[in-house]
């Protein structure tokens, strides 16, 4: 079984135990990651994605972050008098071994997903981004309170600050020990009026 998947912006046909030299990875040597962009898959019954093939995913382990050939850019002029220019460019790559082709279930997995920004897998930051929406059902709405904007009311949320009533509660003693937020007098005053 084979399977084409994407990542850095280019297409590379694996197998297991394949080892590949791709764009660098947000990831240590030794741990496994998860490709989720899966173009086709191939074998007995090929599957081809409309662009993307659903549940499926493929697993490697990162062998090691490693440079890329030096790339030499050479530029000359000519007849301009010493107009030149030379620049050299090694491209970070991790080296990867796939482990694993998964046909269906790869959301179940919880290994973190290969990508350059480090994040991790769909299912549990779907369960994080779930829980806070929750919790701000029954939320006041934080902007009311002068100086208080969205970026601002996402941090008291944060801080479990969600209603009118918990931030007039807040002592002075409170309100030094909040480290997201600087929370100001004001709006505890404003808070007393509007709960």
């Amino acid at each position: 079984m084979f399977a084409v998947l994407k990542t850095g912006g280019k297409q590379y046909k694996v197998q297991a135990g394949d080892v590949l030299r791709v764009e660098k990875l947000a990831a240590d040597a030794g741990e496994t990651v998860q490709f989720n962009d899966i173009l086709m898959l191939g074998g007995d019954a090929p599957v081809v994605g409309a662009p993307l093939v659903d549940g499926a995913a493929v697993q490697a382990e990162v062998i090691d972050q490693i440079k890329g050939d030096k790339v030499i850019n050479f530029v000359k002029r000519r007849r301009k008098h010493s107009s030149k220019r030379t620049k050299g460019h090694r491209q970070k790559l991790t080296l990867v071994k796939i482990t694993e082709i998964l046909a269906s279930g790869a959301d179940k997995t919880g290994i973190k997903v290969a990508t350059g920004k480090g994040e991790t897998s769909a299912a549990p930051a779907a369960a994080a981004k779930a829980a806070p929406v929750a919790a701000a059902g029954d939320a006041d709405d934080l902007t009311k309170l002068t100086g208080v904007g969205p970026a601002a009311a996402k941090k008291l949320v944060e801080a479990g600050l969600s209603t009118f009533a918990q931030i007039a509660a807040l002592s002075d003693d409170a309100i030094a020990a909040i480290d997201t937020i600087k929370v100001k007098p004001e709006w505890v005053e404003q808070a007393k009026e509007l709960a």
